[in-house]
């Protein structure tokens, strides 16, 4: 029994994770300029933000699923904001002279501003309600099965993260400077055009 659930976590946390937006954007360009350590971590700072709201769904937390959600505007305002910062930071990123390593500090901002910008969708939590409501998981769920779930949830996403990290972390070496300030323009100004985006569905959500 607990195979069969952890493999359809699994699935479900690569599904969710592989839709290339903001955070796909700043695995790929963290990739580019500082390895694809530092690109991993990134994508693992989204894959446990996926796990606590899946954990909130799987496990019936109504009350703080409740309460995220009625807080939708606020965070998407957050997020908005935190988004539209990145895009900034990142266009006006100068490419590094040389390749070099992450800094620890460095992993752990990386680490930490993908989870905290991840957590400001709630609405992420209607949605694995929802799938996992189709897993047999109800208001009362088995709970050894939602940890089971939970648990390939997470695997799942950072499986994707570690494919797309590893992928432009090979094109690394094969940037010059020229290209590298390509994309961190490119980028920047995508990742600006998901937070404008973002701020204007909180505000029309008002």
């Amino acid at each position: 029994m607990a195979l069969p659930f952890f493999l359809k976590g699994l699935a479900l946390g690569f599904s969710i994770a592989a839709p290339v937006g903001p955070i796909g954007l700043l695995c790929i360009r963290r990739s580019l300029a500082d390895g694809r350590i530092a690109g991993l971590c990134v994508g693992l700072g989204a894959a446990t933000a996926d796990a606590v709201y899946g954990c909130v769904a799987a496990f019936g937390l109504t009350a703080i699923s409740s309460f995220l959600v009625g807080q939708k505007f606020w965070l998407g305002l957050i997020g908005g904001a935190f988004l539209c910062y990145l895009g900034i930071k990142t266009f006006l990123s100068a490419p590094p002279e040389k390749a070099s390593d992450a800094k620890a500090n460095s992993l752990a901002s990386a680490y930490l501003a993908t989870f905290v910008l991840t957590l400001t969708n709630p609405m992420t939590i209607l949605s694995f309600a929802a799938v996992f409501a189709g897993f047999g998981l109800g208001a009362t769920p088995d709970y050894a099965s939602a940890a089971i779930l939970v648990a390939g949830v997470f695997f799942g996403s950072a499986l994707w993260w570690l494919l797309l990290s590893t992928g432009a972390g090979t094109l690394r070496s094969r940037l010059t400077p020229g290209w590298m300030r390509a994309v961190n323009r490119c980028s920047g100004g995508i990742i600006f055009g998901f937070g404008i985006f973002a701020l204007a569905a909180a505000l029309t959500q008002r």
